[in-house]
């Protein structure tokens, strides 16, 4: 599927606008980027727009937004080209444009549905099993997920595979994933370039919030990720199966990571509210709320579970926690989730594309 030919035309003008003027160029990657050009094709523009972390500097700094005849809004029109490729891209198109759009309305439904039915496998009790298997059967609980995990990364994959041709990433070196897994790793682009923060949730404020915030969820995640493999390593490589003590390595990632989520997605929440919506992609505010509000629960509910260990609140907090694991799983290649993937694979291509600049210059 093609671009949408009248919102290319419009990022097209703008960037233009903007590369002559130049006066944003250190505000982050992606202007750098824009200068290498004076012409710029639709992969071109596709790979600024997940270049773009959307902290909004460059509007609050041009001198040509409404209501100037110019009429720029960077981050806007990025913001807007960076949705309709992960829509376009995405497989099935669809499910990926209603979810952007009702997101909220359709985690919510997913996830009482799912509760329900993870409700009623508990009701079939394994005969034996200690923890969370004596609700539900570590061969059943494998037998469910691995499934609704692989098939959405594949999708994603997929994706991503389309997305590099579009961009014209090119031969990757070891070099250029470093570059973009140091710059992913910091989240620098989220500072505004300067060093000050970036001006997200409004125009007089530079602030770090928002990049604290995604760094507690990101980093939160990756330790929940952490405590999940350290589980699989132990029932299946050392034999120890759970429930595990407070001092072993699933709860020492878990924890950590759970209360880390929680904060990330409350911040985003309250800074998603604050913020001036016309400076984003406002067609797809309730699909990026959905997402933040996802994360927040997987990990809410991970550690009201923890909690509840010994009690009778254990079936049905079991249930609700595994409905929202399945749901963000099941949902990651149409909600902001992908956009981890394809900024990566945006910071890959453009390490790439500047060691080739440099190398021409």
């Amino acid at each position: 599927m093609s671009p949408d030919p009248t919102l290319m035309d419009e990022a097209r003008r703008q960037i233009e606008i903007c590369n002559a003027c130049r006066y944003c160029e250190g505000y982050c990657s992606v202007f750098p980027a824009m200068t290498r050009q004076k012409a710029f094709a639709d992969g071109d523009l596709t790979h600024l727009a997940n270049l773009c972390h959307n902290c909004r500097g460059c509007y609050y700094a041009c001198q040509y937004t409404a209501p100037h005849e110019f009429a720029l809004n960077i981050p806007a029109v990025l913001a807007d080209l960076r949705v309709e490729g992960w829509e376009r891209l995405a497989r099935p198109q669809a499910f990926a444009r209603l979810f952007q759009r009702h997101g909220v309305a359709m985690a919510g439904l997913l996830v009482v549905v799912l509760a329900l039915f993870f409700w009623a496998l508990a009701a079939l009790r394994p005969e034996e099993g200690a923890g969370f298997y004596a609700y539900l059967a570590h061969n059943t609980m494998i037998a469910i997920f691995i499934p609704a995990f692989v098939l959405p990364l594949a999708l994603i994959a997929l994706s991503l595979r389309d997305y590099w041709r579009e961009v014209g990433g090119g031969r990757v070196r070891l070099a250029h994933i470093l570059s973009a897994l140091e710059s992913a790793a910091r989240l620098k682009n989220l500072s505004g370039g300067h060093g000050d923060g970036c001006n997200f949730e409004s125009g007089d404020r530079f602030t770090d919030r928002r990049r604290l915030f995604h760094h507690l969820m990101m980093y939160g995640f990756l330790l929940c990720f952490a405590s999940t493999a350290s589980g699989t390593i132990m029932h299946y490589g050392l034999g120890w199966e759970a429930p595990y003590p407070l001092w072993s390595a699933p709860k020492l990632f878990g924890l950590p990571g759970g209360v880390m989520m929680v904060a990330g997605a409350t911040g985003l929440v309250w800074l998603k509210l604050r913020a001036d919506p016309e400076l984003g992609a406002a067609q797809v505010w309730g699909g990026e709320m959905a997402f933040v509000l996802l994360l927040g629960a997987v990990a809410l509910t991970g550690l009201a579970l923890y909690a509840a260990t010994g009690s009778g609140l254990v079936g049905p907090l079991l249930a609700i926690h595994l409905a929202t694991v399945m749901v963000l799983f099941l949902v990651m290649p149409f909600s902001k989730m992908v956009h981890g993937f394809f900024r990566l694979a945006a910071l890959v291509a453009e390490a790439g594309k500047s060691a080739t600049a440099g190398k021409r210059a």
